[in-house]
C-alpha cells in the first residue's frame, strides 16, 4: 500500500463541531472521496457547510456530478438524521441559495451568516466571507476571468498529484504553493482578513469562520481570532472544535501521512 492511498480510521472521533468551507461539488478538481473519508472519522454535534459546497457557476455551463459528489451529499444527510445539526452557510459560487435563506429542514438550515458560541463562550462569526472581497463583490467579470486562470492551474495540480500519487508521495497543492510565493496573492490574502476581522470588531464577536480564498490558516488579526476552513479542492483542510473549545485546523495530507506511519508502526515496518 503506497502512501497516497487512504486509511479508513479505526473509530469516530467525537467532536463538537466541524466546519467545511469551498468543496466545489459539481467540479473535477473537487476532492470529494477525500472529504467523505474525512467525515467518516468524525461524529459532531455540529456542521458547518461555510459557502461554496456547490459550484453554481461551473453548473451552469455543464453539469459533472460523479458518484463521489452524491457520496459527499448522502454522507451529510445521514449525518443529519443521526443528531448532527447542519448549518449550510451560502456563499458566491452556490449563491443560487441565498434566495432561501432562513429554510430549515429538520436538522438542517440554509442561512447567509450564523453566529457559533464555543464551549469557553467566543461569540465567533460564520460567513463564507466573499462579501469582503472586493473583486467578486464590485467586479465580476475579473472574478470570472480569474476563475478560469485558477482552473488552469488546478488542471496542473491534478495532473501532478497523479504522478506523486503512482510513485507512493502523499497529496500536495502546487495551487496552495503559488498563492504563498506570488505577492499579489499574498497581498491579496492580507486585505481580506484585515477587512473581515474589523466587520467583526465593529459587530462585537470575538473571532470570525471562513472559507472562500481557500488558504486555511488560525491566527489573530489585531484582536480578532481569524478561523479560516481552507478549501476541499486544493489542500483539504477543515476546522475541528474540540469539548474543551480547542479549535484544530485539520489537513487532509497531514493526517493521511500519520495514518500510514501509524499502519507501518503496527507492522513492525519502519516509517
Amino acid at each position: 500500500m503506497s502512501h497516497a492511498e487512504p486509511i479508513r480510521p479505526a473509530r469516530k472521533q467525537r467532536v463538537r463541531t466541524l466546519w467545511i468551507s469551498d468543496v466545489h461539488l459539481g467540479t473535477r478538481d473537487c476532492q470529494a472521496e477525500h472529504l467523505a473519508h474525512f467525515l467518516k472519522g468524525y461524529q459532531a454535534e455540529r456542521i458547518y457547510l461555510v459557502g461554496d459546497i456547490i459550484d453554481g457557476w461551473k453548473l451552469r455551463s455543464g453539469i459533472y456530478w460523479p458518484q463521489a459528489h452524491t457520496n459527499v451529499i448522502r454522507r451529510l444527510l445521514t449525518l443529519s438524521k443521526r443528531g448532527t445539526e447542519v448549518i449550510y452557510v451560502t456563499g458566491n459560487h452556490d449563491e443560487f441559495l441565498r434566495r432561501y435563506s432562513k429554510l430549515i429542514l429538520g436538522n438542517i438550515q440554509l442561512v447567509d451568516e450564523a453566529e457559533h458560541l464555543t464551549v469557553d463562550g467566543r461569540r465567533l462569526l460564520v460567513i463564507h466571507g466573499d462579501q469582503f472581497d472586493v473583486i467578486t463583490r464590485y467586479h465580476r467579470w475579473l472574478a470570472f476571468l480569474g476563475d478560469r486562470a485558477y482552473e488552469f492551474t488546478l488542471v496542473l495540480n491534478r495532473w501532478l498529484n497523479h504522478w506523486r500519487a503512482r510513485y507512493g508521495y502523499g497529496y500536495w497543492s502546487l495551487s496552495a504553493y503559488l498563492k504563498h510565493k506570488v505577492k499579489g496573492a499574498v497581498n491579496f490574502i492580507s486585505d481580506f482578513e484585515d477587512a473581515i476581522a474589523h466587520e467583526c470588531t465593529r459587530r462585537g464577536f470575538q473571532g470570525v469562520v471562513c472559507g472562500h480564498i481557500h488558504h486555511a490558516e488560525i491566527r489573530k488579526v489585531g484582536e480578532v481570532e481569524y478561523l479560516n476552513c481552507g478549501d476541499w479542492v486544493e489542500s483539504c483542510t477543515a476546522l475541528i472544535e474540540h469539548w474543551d473549545g480547542r479549535i484544530e485546523l485539520y489537513r487532509f495530507a497531514e493526517a493521511q501521512a500519520r495514518e500510514a506511519a501509524l499502519r507501518l508502526a503496527e507492522l513492525g515496518e519502519p516509517a
